[in-house]
Formats: C-alpha cells, sequence, structure tokens
C-alpha cells in the first residue's frame, strides 16, 4: 500500500468497486445464461407443438407413404430452427427447407436433447407413428449471450475510469481539511508554539490535532518556565557574585600577609571564572529556549557600534577594526540575542588571536557577520568540535568552552548558518567565524503571530 492516505484511499475504494462490479457482472451474466436457456427452451417446445399438427395433416393428406418431402423456401432467410418429421421406423417424411438429415439424432422420447452442436425437442402423436424434432443451433444461444455479457463489460470499461476519477476527486476533497492542517503547521517557524486551528478536520483525526496542540501548548510553558528560569538565575546570581568579587577585593586591599593576599587574589580570578561561566550558561539556556526574534526590525549597526566601543575599552583600542554598511542593516533578530553572539563571536577572537594583531569584524548589507583573527591553524578535527559544549582548544584553558556553542545554538533556531574556517580565506593562518543573520530588508513594522509565548529576558 502507498504511504499517502489519499493514494492510499483512492487505490482501496477503487479496488473495491472494481471487484464488486465485475462480481456482479459475472453474476448477472449467469443469471441471463440461464434465463437465456430458459426462454429459448420455452420457444424451441411451443415451436414444435404448433407445427406437428400441421406436420400431421400435411402427412396424412399424401397419397404415397414413407415419401421424403423438403419444404419450399419461400424468401432467402437465415433459418435458426429447423425440423424433421419422421414415422415410427424412422423414415424421413418431411423437412425444413434448410434441415439437414444428419443433424438429428436417433428417436430418444419426448422431451429436450442435445448434441454437440444443437439442442433438440422431440414430439409424437398418433400414438408414435408420427415424430418431430426440431433443432436450435448452440452457436445461436451462445451468440445471444456473448452479446449480454459485451453489454455487461463495455459499460464497466467506460465507468471504471469515471468511477475511480470521481474517487480520486472525492477523497482528495474529503482530505483538504488535513492538508490545510499539515500546511499551517509546517509553515510555522521555530518561535510559534500557539495552537494550530483544528476545527474543520473530521471527527477521526481531531484527536490528532488536539494531542499535537495539547503538545505545543506544554512545550510552550516549558519554554516559559525555562526563560524565567534564566532570567531569574541571570539576576540573583550576578548581585551575589560581584558582592563576593567585592569582599575578595577589599581583603587584598585590607590584609599584610602576602599568603594572604595571594589567596584572595585566587578566590577573586576564580569568582570571576565563575561569574563569566554564569553569565555564558545563562545565554546558553536563552539560546535554547528563549525569544530569539521580535515582532519588530532594529538596525543592528547600533548595537555593533555600542559592544564594539565596550569591548575597545577592555583591550587595545585600535585591536578591533570594525566594517559596517553605509545603510541600515534592519533585522527582527533581537538587539539582546545579535549582543551575545557578536560579543561571544568577538571574544572568542580577542582571547585565542595572535597578540597585538588586530581582530576584523564586518558588517554586510546581506547581514553576514565576519570576524577574523590572526593566529595559528586549527586542524579540521578539531574545528568541527569547536561548536560542542565546554570545548576548549589552544593555550589558554580557563574559557567556558561555551562561546561557539551558544552562537550555533542561536544561529539554528534562526535558521542562520555559521561556517567556522582556519586558515582565513585567502591567507596561510588564522581563523575566521560567518555568520548569516536574518535581514528584513529595510521593513521597521514587522508583525509575528499573536499567539508568540517568548518574551525577552536578559543577556
Amino acid at each position: 500500500m502507498p504511504g499517502s492516505l489519499q493514494r492510499r484511499l483512492g487505490l482501496s475504494l477503487g479496488v473495491l468497486l472494481t471487484g464488486l462490479w465485475i462480481g456482479a457482472a459475472s453474476v448477472t451474466a449467469v443469471l441471463a445464461r440461464n434465463a437465456i436457456e430458459e426462454i429459448f427452451d420455452s420457444a424451441l417446445q411451443e415451436t414444435a407443438q404448433r407445427i406437428l399438427p400441421l406436420a400431421v395433416a400435411d402427412v396424412l393428406g399424401r397419397e404415397e407413404e414413407g415419401v421424403t418431402q423438403r419444404l419450399a423456401e419461400i424468401r432467402e432467410h437465415n433459418e435458426l430452427l429447423t425440423y424433421a418429421v419422421r414415422d415410427a421406423q424412422g423414415r424421413i417424411l418431411l423437412l425444413s427447407h434448410d434441415a439437414n438429415p444428419v443433424v438429428f439424432p436417433h428417436w430418444s422420447g419426448i422431451g429436450f436433447s442435445q448434441s454437440t452442436t444443437h439442442r433438440f425437442y422431440s414430439e409424437e402423436t398418433l400414438q408414435g407413428s408420427i415424430r418431430l424434432t426440431v433443432a436450435e443451433p448452440l452457436e445461436h444461444r451462445m451468440v445471444v449471450a456473448r452479446e449480454i455479457q459485451m453489454g455487461l463489460v463495455l459499460p464497466l470499461l467506460i465507468f471504471l475510469p469515471i468511477a475511480l476519477l470521481a474517487i480520486v476527486l472525492t477523497v482528495r476533497t474529503t482530505l483538504a481539511p488535513l492538508r490545510r492542517f499539515r500546511e499551517r503547521l509546517a509553515a510555522r517557524g521555530v518561535r510559534d508554539l500557539s495552537l494550530v486551528p483544528a476545527d474543520e478536520l473530521p471527527a477521526e483525526i481531531a484527536p490528532v490535532a488536539d494531542t499535537l496542540n495539547g503538545l505545543l501548548g506544554r512545550l510552550g510553558a516549558a519554554f516559559e518556565a525555562e526563560r524565567s528560569f534564566a532570567a531569574n538565575a541571570a539576576h540573583e546570581l550576578r548581585t551575589p557574585l560581584a558582592g563576593a568579587i567585592a569582599q575578595a577585593q577589599r581583603l587584598q586591599a585590607e590584609t599584610g600577609d602576602p599568603a594572604a593576599k595571594a589567596r584572595a587574589s585566587d578566590i577573586e580570578a576564580t569568582l570571576k571564572r565563575l561569574t563569566r561561566l554564569s553569565e555564558r550558561l545563562m545565554q546558553l539556556a536563552r539560546a535554547e529556549g528563549g525569544r530569539l526574534r521580535l515582532e519588530h526590525a532594529s538596525d543592528l549597526r547600533h548595537v555593533a557600534r555600542i559592544l564594539t566601543d565596550e569591548l575597545s575599552r577592555t583591550t587595545s583600542a585600535d585591536r578591533i577594526s570594525l566594517v559596517l554598511p553605509p545603510d541600515p542593516l534592519m533585522s527582527d533578530l533581537d538587539p539582546d540575542v545579535f549582543a551575545i553572539l557578536y560579543r561571544n563571536l568577538v571574544e572568542n577572537a580577542l582571547r585565542h588571536g595572535a597578540d597585538g594583531t588586530p581582530i576584523h569584524v564586518s558588517l554586510t548589507n546581506d547581514g553576514v557577520l565576519t570576524v577574523a583573527n590572526d593566529g595559528p591553524i586549527v586542524p579540521g578535527d578539531v574545528l568541527a568540535r569547536l561548536t560542542d559544549r565546554f570545548e576548549r582548544v589552544g593555550k589558554l584553558r580557563d574559557g567556558s568552552g561555551l562561546g561557539l556553542a551558544i552562537v550555533q545554538a542561536i544561529a539554528q533556531r534562526t535558521d542562520s548558518a555559521l561556517v567556522l574556517r582556519s586558515p582565513r580565506p585567502g591567507q596561510g593562518s588564522g581563523f575566521e567565524a560567518c555568520l548569516t543573520l536574518p535581514t528584513t530588508k529595510g521593513d521597521n513594522n514587522l508583525l509575528i503571530d499573536p499567539g508568540s509565548r517568548f518574551g525577552n529576558s536578559p543577556s
């Protein structure tokens, strides 16, 4: 059976209808043949009973006995019924004009009999002295039966294609609500978990749609809970970690013991790594469960400038080289999400790029964000693992190992493409990350489904 429900129903109904029609035609043909046999036998018997009195009058009115006479043909015609009149000794007294004496069998009594070519009916009178046998060719009956069978088969050849076409159209029309339901579901983006309208679906399919809508509702609730947890956890962790770092810094300033100062410095460094790790984990949680795109578009160039200025204050002022398009780059990507992408890619380049070499950042009119840095070539097997979680490469092993994993998660959920290359195109060394961002071609009033359940969460 085909995988398509529409084809399966059409094929099943077509085969069933064909089988029923052939069965009905076969039964009708058998019943019609039996009826034909009865009608022809009755006609054969009636003909014999009508001819017999005329034959008796003809035989008794003769002057000579035992002479065979053949009736003259009045006009040319095809004689289907022939007859022979014989006496008790088997001598032929009278033949119809087209009768063949060889065809008629020996007398076996009154009633029906049959040879391989003819059907007979025999009758007698005058105490058996005059005997009449009427013959009918079996071919005549077979021709009539074939005509009836053709009359049953020919409409079948015309009706079946029309019936099959009607079945296909009916099944297609009946399943149209299910097809529209599938198309509506397939057209949804990854950010839309609203319920799918299922009012038109048949009663047999409606429970499946209800189950799917229930699953979408549970997924939406789970994502909402995860988003809420990410937002609350980011807020709650930031304050105590900042306080602990401040205490460690104060301890370094107040103590005169070199050992205690060194230990406080180690505590501060550990707390800062924990802060960075917690921020990355919150970013990853948002990338996998939060809403990434908004109902309105914004210019990503402003975010890129602000982040570049912020990152430049923590490193050499001229190390980050930013190239932006002259026209606004409008995108429905959440600016906070773009900030997460930008920061992770640039910080990864600053951390792992060769010391003192510039970081080249460019943003094109097509929404392609490229971050490239100089440095040693990353082997191909290692390059393939860079987007895995907690994958650390290079001499610096104190990173979180989540930066590129966060970028990859956001790229997958926004239908974007992240491409990593090493060495850089046209160069013999270095590393390049290229990310294609969703753009709206200058539309500032982009709308999304009002049923969307996601909200913003802090980066």
